[in-house]
């Protein structure tokens, strides 16, 4: 039987779990990032395999191209690359991991905000280049932080900004006022979020319904200056509106999430002033990396002994 492991680009796999205590008549293989392009010939005859978050794609046109393929692990507990429908068609079982360290991505949503409205990286740049003093950052305390979902993600991110004296509102489609009150955060409309927001932060999950929420009018209706950060889904946000008013110097933006991952080499923007980028790397932690190889691993002993597993 063929194992793969793929996406291992920080090549942790080996270090994170004793692959040793699969069967003899398993021959492990890992690899570090694969392209849709590489996948088909990669894979083809693969039984298992063990993908890292949303570097690959696994829709009906590579199945095609892997006959063998009876189970696909992927980290977390959803995975946007996969065609799920497509995967059951063809009989394939697809299951997950633990999320691991879930406040991971609050961390990271507020190194974001941090950057941009402290200005770090321009001043790291200045320092570095000889110079001293080259922007005056801005302050928290007073400011309103406009969240986009109110799950466990988007009440880790209001506790913080309460911690910093923020006014804290929040909107989801299904957000009540009792949520709201539990949290302690004002109850907005969606139109309201983005008006009177001087940060507005994403924490919804993605979907059908939730492609394209943050569109050309609520990115228009964003007070001058603003921040959009977005830390869940790429397709959440309407890129090209997105990319219309950065150009226009009226907003500015972290994002560790794109329509396309990895981001193109000549995407524009990786160019753009006013923005703060990372590569997806929220909830990519190492020890969320080892935790979820370990789990990759227990799914698959469970799925060889005919044993429950996680099962997206």
């Amino acid at each position: 039987m063929r194992i793969a492991i793929i996406n291992d680009y920080h090549g942790l796999a080996r270090e994170a779990a004793d692959w040793s205590r699969l069967p003899a008549n398993c021959a492990l293989e890992i690899h570090g990032r694969v392209s849709d392009a590489e996948a088909p010939a990669l894979l083809a005859g693969c039984d298992v395999v063990l993908t890292a978050r949303e570097e690959t794609r696994f829709d009906a046109a590579l199945l095609v191209h892997l006959p063998k393929l009876k189970l696909l692990v992927t980290h977390g507990t959803s995975n946007a690359a996969l065609d799920l429908p497509a995967l059951a068609a063809r009989g394939v079982t697809v299951c997950g991991t633990s999320l691991g360290l879930e406040m991971a991505t609050v961390e990271l949503a507020w190194g974001l905000i941090l950057g941009l409205v402290k200005h770090i990286p321009a001043e790291d740049g200045a320092i570095r280049e000889g110079g001293w003093g080259a922007a005056l950052g801005g302050g928290l305390t007073g400011r309103r932080l406009g969240l986009l979902g109110l799950g466990k993600l988007g009440a880790g991110m209001a506790r913080v900004g309460q911690a910093f004296g923020m006014e804290v509102a929040a909107w989801s489609e299904n957000l009540t006022e009792a949520r709201c009150a539990e949290i302690g955060v004002q109850f907005a409309t969606r139109e309201a979020l983005f008006a009177q927001s001087d940060i507005v932060s994403i924490h919804t999950r993605f979907s059908p319904r939730t492609r394209g929420l943050v569109g050309r009018a609520e990115i228009a209706a964003m007070r001058p200056g603003a921040i959009l950060i977005n830390t869940s889904r790429g397709p959440i946000v309407d890129e090209a509106a997105m990319i219309e008013a950065l150009q226009r110097g009226a907003i500015r933006v972290g994002l560790d999430v794109f329509e396309k991952e990895p981001l193109p080499a000549d995407h524009p923007l990786r160019s753009m002033p006013g923005t703060l980028l990372t590569s997806h790397v929220g909830g990519r932690t190492r020890d969320n990396f080892l935790a979820r190889y370990r789990d990759s691993l227990e799914d698959v002993l469970a799925w060889l002994e005919g044993k429950p597993v996680r099962v997206l």
